[in-house]
């Protein structure tokens, strides 16, 4: 069987899987869920083995620091995946929860009702707890899954799968509800975004690169993040303490990920307390430090920032500094060159506070927090599928209910229209 054909009898299969999910009780993907969460951590050993030869392959072949931070399992991320099943598995069942009834003048009761979207197809790279993340996931809300990882992750993506479909042979749940493209060629890609017959969504996780590639190619809608341009804005009014702690948390804890801080602007009348400080911390922690003009005559031995620094997302150990006059500045800079992702404010100002929270456009606003927090299982979804900085139909961090859509319900007794 060719390429395309083999695609499309997973597409196919998928279609079927969906249908008999859509039926299935909240007792038996919960059960199934915290099967896999058990086989998960009794098969660690071979995972790590199996990731192992991935993480080889990825050195070879000269992959990013950021890439293969992202590729690489431990028992810790592998026990914190089968944690994710487990969060996954205790929350609500969004599917066929009614969300709203009302009753017309005619006598019609009219409601909404939570329905799975169908097919789901995720894109990614590298993130092999994405194939984890996915399937518990759409799994919950009712939606089969293709799952198509990069290259460089083939080994790990496929023994995870073979660990999830082991526990959907052993229930009553259809084994084509997971599937994961065993197929490494380009061409897989450009087959699966052709078939909206049979795939509802497609949702590329991975680099701008990616991302684009997919939108400009799919036939199927496509819920997206470019890049994550993360700010940190500190108002003068913050705590200096408070400031330099979420900062370098933000930028430090894992700077390899799309909701780490990129971009930090800095009310100038608190400059020049507040730099010193956080800059002893950053560089200390091996942060490249790019400031504006203003922020070189504070700082010494710092890199001066140009104008594309202001758009990067380094995914590194890197940070652009901008020295604002007040907070109408720090929010027209996030307007212009900000990704819709996620901004954080520190500051003792409640106006302020809620100025920033009511005006700043992107998907996650915080006041007082890492921008690190910006992640579905952080915000209590129990894991995400992505962040969405598109706003149909949904927009940051993706859960259950943003698996879901929604179809109207109507109780009547005999009303015709006249």
């Amino acid at each position: 069987m060719d390429i395309k054909s083999s695609i499309k009898q997973i597409a196919q299969d998928a279609a079927l899987a969906a249908r008999k999910l859509s039926r299935a009780t909240a007792t038996e993907k919960n059960n199934a869920l915290l099967q896999m969460a058990n086989e998960l951590e009794h098969n660690c050993k071979f995972l790590l083995a199996e990731n192992a030869k991935d993480v080889a392959g990825a050195k070879k072949s000269g992959i990013s620091r950021a890439m293969l931070e992202r590729l690489t399992l431990k028992q810790a991320t592998i026990e914190q995946m089968a944690k994710g099943l487990r969060e996954v598995a205790a929350l609500p069942d969004p599917v066929g929860k009614v969300t709203s009834m009302w009753r017309r003048p005619n006598g019609l009761l009219v409601g909404r009702m939570r329905i799975p979207l169908g097919v789901i197809g995720i894109i990614y790279e590298s993130r092999p707890n994405v194939t984890v993340d996915a399937s518990a996931l759409c799994l919950k809300s009712g939606n089969a899954v293709i799952l198509r990882g990069g290259s460089e992750s083939i080994n790990s993506n496929l023994a995870i799968a073979s660990i999830l479909q082991g526990v959907l042979r052993k229930t009553s749940l259809p084994v084509n509800a997971i599937q994961v493209i065993g197929l490494i060629d380009r061409e897989a890609v450009s087959a699966m975004l052709q078939l909206d017959e049979y795939i509802d969504l497609i949702i590329p996780r991975g680099g701008e690169e990616l991302i684009r590639a997919v939108v400009a190619q799919s036939k199927i809608p496509v819920l997206k993040h470019y890049k994550g341009v993360c700010h940190i804005f500190v108002d003068a009014q913050a705590d200096i303490d408070m400031a330099v702690n979420v900062c370098l948390n933000a930028k430090t804890q894992r700077p390899g990920v799309c909701n780490a801080l990129e971009t930090l602007l800095v009310h100038k009348d608190i400059a020049r307390k507040f730099l010193p400080q956080a800059a002893n911390k950053l560089k200390k922690a091996g942060v490249v430090i790019r400031g504006c003009e203003k922020t070189n005559l504070i700082l010494k031995n710092i890199e001066k920032a140009g104008e594309n620094d202001w758009y990067a997302e380094y995914l590194d150990l890197i940070l652009a500094v901008k020295i604002v006059e007040d907070i109408d500045e720090a929010i027209a800079h996030i307007e212009k060159y900000g990704s819709l992702h996620t901004e954080s404010i520190i500051t003792n100002d409640y106006a302020n506070s809620q100025r920033f929270l009511n005006e700043v456009n992107s998907s996650t606003v915080m006041i007082n927090a890492s921008t690190r927090f910006s992640d579905g299982f952080e915000l209590g979804l129990g894991a995400e599928i992505g962040i969405s900085t598109t706003k149909l139909h949904a927009f940051g961090p993706m859960g259950l209910e943003e698996l879901t859509t929604t179809k109207f319900i109507i109780y009547g007794n005999g009303q015709v229209r006249t």
